[in-house]
């Protein structure tokens, strides 16, 4: 959740990818097992889990151990931390409160959610979740999300409002709809606001909508609740100032509606296509969706709670990115509906997966050459 420099990276490397690698069909399984072993091998990540689907064919993988020195291989149906991946979630409900017409995308903030965001008057709904707001990241403060590894820190509970008073006590990066800047403080918006339209938690909104009617069994908002249910790959990641660290268990209402979710490769496969596939919003509401902005140069474009970009093969890729600490996920689809989930373990923070992770996408997602 805290950073988007890994997710940066990978993007603005798959624009540029070559997408001529022969694809068997229907899955290039070789070559996406030896990209998930590569991450192992090159002690990238301590493990690493991918699903892929299209129509009736399905394939799920896995690299390294469930645990650290283990013998027993990860499972590829485990449970992660999704991180922001977290954020599609989130949208997918305001987007469904738009349909039953309880707010629209340019109603400012402030109507819905009064007194709460400084300058919310000129905030819109729509800006909150395209991260065109202006409002600053409170997860840019200096060793936010890192500081939590230092001793018991990891098991504090977070309230919205803290998120909140962190973020509003540095200026905006611009002026409402001026600019694009990722901002974990948007979410946190969009989650009280669904809070205050539902009169439920927003986890139970989640729960009631989305989870449930599309039996996401193994898909949870874990709310203060530090335990990863089982299976699970441990995540160990080298904290500076503090040496390695097992960061499996951990509060994570520090990220709340930004990031704290629970889920699997298959749950989240499913999510995506039933998302674009019409049957979780309107046509109309499922098109703002994907009425994307330019981030900038970032390496892709930014809808509400969607990412999106073109791989120079001509195939659109949408979905999001998540990355908390020990957990990196990335939950794709084409319209074509071709869905692939990855989601690894990285053993240090920043750490370069890019070229592998790029070639991996490119080989799962690009047709095979013509004459190859």
């Amino acid at each position: 959740m805290r950073s988007t420099s890994v997710l940066v990276a990978l993007l603005a490397g798959i624009a540029v990818a070559a997408c001529s690698l022969p694809v068997p069909d229907p899955f290039p399984r070789s070559a996406l097992q030896s990209a998930l072993d590569r991450l192992v091998e090159t002690r990238a990540a301590s493990a690493a889990l991918l699903r892929i689907e299209e129509g009736d064919h399905e394939w799920a993988a896995s690299a390294g151990p469930q645990e650290p020195s283990s013998s027993v291989a990860a499972n590829a149906s485990g449970r992660f931390r999704i991180g922001s991946v977290t954020k599609t979630f989130v949208a997918t409900v305001v987007l469904q409160l738009v349909d039953e017409g309880r707010l629209a995308l340019d109603d400012p903030i402030a109507r819905h959610l009064p007194g709460l965001v400084p300058g919310g008057d000129a905030i819109t709904v729509r800006q909150v979740l395209d991260h065109t707001s202006g409002i600053y990241d409170y997860a840019h403060e200096r060793d936010w999300s890192t500081n939590r590894w230092r001793g018991e820190a990891r098991f504090r509970t977070y309230r919205p409002q803290e998120l909140l008073d962190v973020a509003f006590a540095t200026p905006p990066y611009f002026a409402p709809g001026q600019g694009w800047h990722y901002s974990n403080t948007n979410y946190v918006i969009a989650g009280l606001l669904v809070e205050r339209l539902t009169g439920q938690p927003y986890g139970v909104a989640i729960t009631d909508r989305i989870l449930r009617p599309l039996k996401l069994n193994h898909t949870t908002v874990p709310g203060s609740d530090p335990h990863l249910p089982e299976p699970h790959v441990r995540a160990v990641v080298e904290v500076d100032g503090v040496g390695m660290v097992d960061v499996t268990e951990m509060d994570p209402s520090l990220d709340w509606a930004a990031g704290e979710m629970i889920s699997t490769t298959s749950d989240l496969n499913r999510f995506l296509a039933a998302l674009l596939g019409g049957e979780l919003i309107s046509g109309g509401a499922l098109a703002a969706m994907r009425d994307t902005v330019d981030t900038g140069g970032q390496g892709f474009r930014y809808g509400l709670g969607l990412q999106e970009f073109d791989l120079p093969c001509g195939v659109t890729v949408v979905g999001h990115g998540g990355e908390l600490l020990g957990y990196l996920t990335y939950a794709m689809t084409t319209d074509s509906g071709r869905q692939l989930t990855l989601s690894y373990s990285p053993l240090e923070r920043g750490g370069s997966t890019t070229e592998t992770v790029v070639g991996l996408f490119a080989t799962a997602f690009c047709p095979p050459a013509q004459g190859s």
